[in-house]
């Protein structure tokens, strides 16, 4: 008896020049749940598009949902069919209410946009029943918390009586008590018959609540596993081909001086005394809960955010923090966690990105660019950071997720900095891109440069920090040396806080 919901056998996309999906072979069992793993580009997306309606594969490529044959698929005949895609931007309306948004589906089914707000009312409120939370109706989508925005997605979803649930990514904006909440509705959707498939970069969120793993790599199948056959680290293999493991950062200060030395800094609503010192070749990890101040004091120490208290030395001078450029030409950097709104111009070239921290450097008095100095500064970081790109003037836009946060730090090791500060540094890429970036903000710190790592990722702090700050609502609560503790006692301490 057969008792897959989904079946796709050898199924193949191609767009200009890309092999996008080679062969591929997958399955979804009814009420499993299932996890789609793989780098960026390993052909998750263009799969779950197909699936969706949204794309159409290449013939020979055999595909059927609920039992039956599909030729030629819409995306109006695939959600017909019971499939629902809960994308990374949820299609949300922030300007209109939950109960608004979550009867938006079944309005338009009816083609009767002419509703009462009773009926808007008993939709939602059916929806939300079915998974045993309660949302205020009367809500802006927009004045919601990322996780109860996502919640709202699903009851969503959930009036269009929905088989299969697609999510992509769908922790990525969440806390952690956010995630538990999560999981714990898509463990109850399983036990209604519902059908989940979800990709996650994050390794230790596959292990928590699916049943098997399919993995993707280079557009091709490596196989489909229990998830209680496999760890991190051999997932990590078969993602990359690549044995990737995190090697403690060993770190000996000597008696060397601090580079920065932060005194009872504060900013009203954002963070209160905040004090620690930094040294050269130093990687301090910050982390807490989303909300804990942690990126508000990153943009403090920047310049962007002035605090209205405390002391910030670098190098045994006073800082006054009242601007990024004052922060830029002291020697700190800062790295941002998206990249995409505030750390790279997308329209514009890798070169021409690059060169936006240092371009007063390869300028005359007239503010004319010295081409030459243009060229050799933009091929010297493109080589250091191994950003791979077909030519300098390739737009940013068109790198991956790796290489676009290369082009990032390539910006900003370019000033040659005293000091650098990346917020969520390897957030949104794939495990290979993240070691990368791993090994290099290793050898940034044996050159002395004084680093600060932020990230809600425990074991990433853990695996590649010396020390770890540990923030919550503002304040510092805890600080753990590295060599001294474990990704538990962290990851504890956090909890406790909840």
């Amino acid at each position: 008896m057969n008792d897959s919901f989904l079946e796709m056998r050898n199924v193949s996309k191609r767009y200009t020049g890309v092999q996008a999906l080679d062969s591929v072979d997958f399955d979804i069992r009814n009420g499993e749940i299932h996890c789609l793993a793989g780098e960026n580009g390993s052909g998750k997306s263009t799969l779950i598009k197909i699936i969706s309606g949204v794309e159409q594969p290449e013939k020979g490529s055999e595909i059927s949902i609920g039992g039956r044959p599909i030729n030629h698929q819409s995306t109006i005949g695939s959600m017909r069919l019971g499939v629902e895609v809960i994308y990374q931007d949820l299609s949300l309306f922030s300007n209109m209410t939950v109960a608004e948004n979550i009867a938006l589906n079944e309005i338009i089914g009816s083609r009767n946009l002419v509703v009462l707000k009773k009926q808007e009312t008993e939709i939602a409120q059916n929806a939300m029943k079915r998974i045993g939370i309660h949302l205020p109706l009367e809500e802006l989508v927009g004045d919601l918390s990322m996780g109860d925005q996502q919640l709202v997605a699903i009851c969503r979803a959930l009036t269009s009586d929905v088989k299969l649930l697609i999510m992509d990514e769908p922790t990525t904006a969440l806390t952690r008590k956010e995630v538990g909440g999560l999981f714990q509705v898509v463990e109850d959707l399983k036990k209604q018959g519902i059908t989940s498939l979800f990709v996650s970069h994050k390794l230790g969120e596959v292990f928590e609540i699916a049943d098997r793993v399919t993995v993707l790599r280079d557009g091709k199948t490596v196989g489909t596993y229990q998830a209680g056959e496999l760890n991190d680290s051999k997932l990590s293999f078969l993602m990359t081909g690549q044995n990737l493991v995190y090697k403690p950062y060993v770190y000996n200060r000597g008696d060397s001086d601090p580079i920065l030395e932060v005194r009872k800094l504060t900013k009203k609503n954002n963070y209160a005394n905040i004090t620690f010192k930094l040294f050269p070749g130093e990687i301090l990890g910050i982390t807490g809960l989303l909300g804990s101040g942690r990126t508000e004091l990153a943009l403090s120490l920047f310049g962007m955010n002035p605090p209205d208290g405390g002391d910030v030395m670098l190098e045994g001078h006073h800082l006054n923090l009242k601007s990024a450029n004052e922060s830029l030409n002291a020697g700190i950097g800062y790295v941002p966690e998206n990249r995409l709104a505030q750390g790279l111009v997308m329209p514009q070239s890798v070169g021409r990105n690059i060169i936006l921290t240092t371009i007063r450097r390869i300028t005359d008095k007239y503010r004319v660019i010295n081409w030459e100095k243009y060229t050799y500064v933009v091929a010297e970081w493109i080589k250091q950071m191994r950003i791979k790109i077909p030519n300098p003037e390739s737009p940013v836009r068109t790198l991956s997720g790796g290489n676009q946060q290369r082009v990032v730090l390539a910006k900003w090791m370019a000033i040659q900095p005293k000091v650098l500060i990346l917020d969520g540094p390897t957030v949104g890429i794939d495990v290979a891109a993240k070691s990368s970036i791993h090994s290099f903000i290793r050898e940034l710190a044996a050159t002395g440069v004084g680093i600060i790592v932020i990230s809600d990722e425990v074991q990433e702090v853990h695996g590649n920090c010396n020390r770890i700050l540990l923030m919550h609502r503002g304040r510092i609560k805890e600080d753990f040396e590295v060599s001294s503790s474990n990704p538990t006692d962290i990851q504890q301490a956090i909890e406790r806080l909840v």
